[in-house]
């Protein structure tokens, strides 16, 4: 159940990912989702081992967060390594 939760979780963070991180249109929204689902799934893993939380247990407001601070490194991350250029007056 974890899993899916996190894939729920990671699309909804990828598609916040999107919104936030002007620039990179290249990727579409299929494409952020996707990257959201990596980043989610990293994020979480990363935040229960530097906090000792179990952020994969369900759809909360904290699993939320790790997700879209995830879905942001790994969109931009994938953006650096394409290799094209920020223009967007994003957050980021």
């Amino acid at each position: 159940m974890s899993i899916l939760a996190w894939i729920v979780v990671g699309a909804i963070a990828g598609w916040l990912a999107g919104l936030l991180v002007r620039g990179d249109e290249g990727l579409g929204v299929i494409g952020h989702i996707v990257l959201g689902i990596v980043g989610a799934l990293v994020g979480g893993f990363l935040a229960g081992v530097l906090t000792g939380n179990d952020y994969t247990t369900g759809i909360n407001i904290p699993t939320i967060i790790v997700a879209v601070i995830g879905a942001v490194i790994v969109v931009v991350v994938a953006s650096m390594i394409r290799g094209s250029t920020r223009t967007g007056r994003g957050a980021i």
